[in-house]
């Protein structure tokens, strides 16, 4: 079912009458890059420690770094300070999701490789300073989400409500513009699996030539294997408000030879190539409009999450040795304990969605979605979205090195953003024109 202006505004003004998002206080501000973080994450260490405190995060890439060979990882020499498996899992229940610990239960060979935590998101200066400045500016309702959210990101470093938080995560800075190729992977139960290669370019509003009415960013997607996807392009016009329009998609099919409407491109819709693993609105950790969902803010928590997944995403790691039988390969994955924003969606009566609810872990220093359990309609939990952090240093961003979607009723799972046999790094950063991103354009360059 695709975005209209109708029921979007409609399912918001039921949800949120009569109550405004208001700009942030003079006083909240003034907490911004002192006691918390420019995105409103805590500065200081926790009580024991275990977290350190916040020091501006990886700004520089380590000493020597080659950038032909890849992100070298920062903490190569580091040992894991233990192990949580399914012998042991009581013992950290406190910090793990609920998805942690049936993917425990069920695959006697899952297991969380814990190290010291560093915290190393790193955003520019001049994105944080913009993102208090229109927070301290911009009123911004709920009922229209974040229409004047303009140049700014983090519209509510000091999130009060769920859908704040989840505003946060849609809203991130991730470079402004980029290309960014990638191979995903289907594993099945047996653990045979191919490789679905694929290039995104997104360019956001503030980095392309003209300035297009509410619009957020232009997105492209275009596949180079397998054979039967070679020639595939999708084009995106994502909306800053999505009560005021529709997100707006077309698809170049190369068999056909023409570009058609992709209406459905949202929701819970089943993105090509991905043998139903994950839904469109999955699609880095949660994207689209959030009214099919009530969303609630449960807290703080310090969690066991996927983070400096530079191992798992190093050119030197084959993806024979990456991709093991339903979960991906424990010897290079990393754990850290962070405090991370919960956040709870609950599908609205008479909405329809595949998944009846979602608890989200949001990281508080980039807002980035580490992690989703994701429940069927009936309450069982069905799927778990395990998405591991990386700070791109040379570039100021902070986003993943890999997604990866367990679904648990079958044993198969869907690793994603994988670049280990590419050669070169993303490109962030990037000016757009934008007449690239018209159907137009999309026609002239869709060929197989």
């Amino acid at each position: 079912m695709k975005f209209t202006k109708t029921l979007i505004a409609t399912a918001l003004l039921t949800s949120f009458a009569g109550s405004t998002l208001a700009k942030m206080t003079g006083d909240e501000a003034a907490r911004l890059g002192k006691d918390l973080t420019p995105v409103g994450g805590e500065m200081a260490a926790n009580k024991d420690g275990t977290i350190p405190a916040y020091d501006g995060g990886l700004k520089a890439p380590p000493a020597g770094w080659d950038a032909s060979k890849g992100y070298a990882d920062p903490y190569a020499s580091e040992k894991p300070k233990f192990v949580i498996n399914a012998a042991n899992a009581e013992q950290y229940k406190a910090n793990l999701t609920a998805g942690a610990l049936a993917m425990m239960k069920k695959y006697p060979t899952f297991n969380m490789p814990v190290y010291p935590t560093h915290r190393t998101a790193a955003i520019p200066k001049e994105v944080t300073d913009a993102t208090k400045t229109v927070a301290l500016t911009t009123e911004v309702d709920r009922n229209i989400g974040v229409a004047k959210l303009g140049a700014g990101y983090y519209p509510f470093p000091i999130p009060k409500n769920g859908i704040e938080a989840i505003f946060n995560a849609t809203n991130r800075y991730i470079g402004g513009g980029l290309e960014r190729p990638g191979n995903s992977f289907p594993v099945r139960a047996s653990g045979d699996y191919f490789k679905i290669s694929a290039t995104e370019r997104r360019i956001y509003s503030t980095n392309l030539d003209k300035q297009e009415p509410n619009r957020k960013f232009s997105f492209l997607t275009w596949f180079q294997a397998p054979a039967t996807l070679v020639g595939t392009v999708f084009l995106v016009h994502e909306p800053m408000n999505l009560a005021e329009a529709e997100r707006s998609a077309w698809i170049y099919n190369a068999g056909q030879r023409r570009v058609r409407r992709a209406p459905d491109l949202a929701y819970d819709a089943v993105n090509d190539g991905t043998e139903g693993l994950r839904f469109t609105d999955q699609y880095d950790g949660y994207n689209g409009a959030p009214d099919r969902f009530d969303w609630k803010l449960v807290g703080k928590k310090e969690m066991y999450v996927p983070y400096n997944v530079y191992k798992a995403s190093a050119k030197t790691t084959k993806y024979d040795q990456l991709l093991s039988k339903n979960h991906m390969n424990p010897e290079f994955m990393r754990y850290e304990l962070h405090r991370v924003w919960v956040v709870e969606a609950t599908l609205k009566a008479g909405q329809k969605h595949s998944y009846g609810k979602r608890t989200f872990l949001l990281d508080e220093d980039s807002w980035v979605v580490l992690w989703e359990d994701a429940y069927d309609t009936r309450g069982d939990l069905w799927r778990v979205g395990v998405h591991g952090f990386k700070q791109f240093y040379d570039a100021g961003v902070p986003w993943v090195g890999f997604t990866c979607f367990h679904d648990l009723t079958n044993g198969a799972y869907l690793a994603g953003g994988l670049d280990n046999d590419l050669p070169g790094n993303p490109k962030y950063n990037l000016k757009g024109k934008a007449d690239d991103f018209t159907p137009d354009a999309l026609r002239r360059t869709g060929t197989k």
